[in-house]
């Protein structure tokens, strides 16, 4: 009889925290920064004034992307927290009561009621029962918790790194070619974004670049377009 190889899998919602502010953040550096310099360049600005917005759309956006992020995912972990401390305080006073709610989820999840009451008991006899309730009745992982820095973090350096191409692209290429320089790199960028995103994820590549490919072109197209009428306004 041949023993059964140990299944390891890997779970990518898991990455699910840190990916969504990377790639929010690599995407949103790259088409905010490129439709701003998309639209200064076309009102026919030097390459310093191009320049000098482009760094201030960095700097501006990564620190926006941070606080933002950082308020938000704060506000996630302060809710998770008071549930945890809810839920750690009924424990401590009605320990009973909590066992009997937890062998009804087991129950509600197809376990006989003989069962489920044995289950719950074991499990609240045996590890910690703050995180069986936490997993089981709050739907939360105590090693998984909202964590504002890292994606504060996340957010403003993936924003720096997303932004730095097209202001790259500024510094090299000639006013001529600049905003064909422009489009080019942001499309290509946020199709790679997309399917790196969509490959981390387990999701489909290539639904994931032409989501982003085709926001950005518009993006692009209407950035263009204001810079070239205030351009001549102005």
């Amino acid at each position: 009889m041949v023993a059964a190889a140990h299944h390891h899998e890997r779970h990518r919602s898991r990455r699910a925290p840190w990916l969504r502010a990377a790639v929010l953040g690599a995407n949103d550096g790259l088409l905010s920064t490129a439709a701003l310099l998309v639209g200064v360049a076309s009102g026919n600005a030097s390459r310093d004034t191009v320049l000098l917005a482009g760094i201030a759309a960095i700097a501006a956006g990564a620190l926006s992307m941070a606080v933002g992020e950082y308020s938000s995912v704060s506000a996630q972990r302060d809710a998770e927290l008071a549930d945890l401390r809810r839920e750690a305080r009924e424990l401590r006073t009605n320990p009973v009561g909590e066992r009997q709610e937890l062998a009804r989820i087991y129950r509600d999840r197809g376990l006989s009621a003989e069962l489920a009451a044995r289950v719950a008991e074991d499990l609240m006899e045996r590890g910690d029962p703050l995180e069986i309730h936490a997993r089981d009745e709050l739907g939360l992982d105590l090693t998984a918790l909202a964590r504002p820095v890292q994606a504060a973090a996340v957010s403003a350096g993936s924003f720096v790194v997303g932004g730095i191409l097209p202001l790259v692209a500024a510094a090299v290429v000639g006013a001529t070619w600049r905003v064909p320089a422009f489009v080019a790199i942001t499309l290509v960028g946020l199709a790679l974004l997309g399917a790196l995103g969509a490959r981390l994820g387990g999701a489909s590549r290539s639904r994931a670049a032409a989501r982003v490919l085709i926001g950005g072109a518009v993006a692009l197209a209407v950035s263009a377009l204001v810079g070239r009428l205030a351009g001549a306004v102005v």
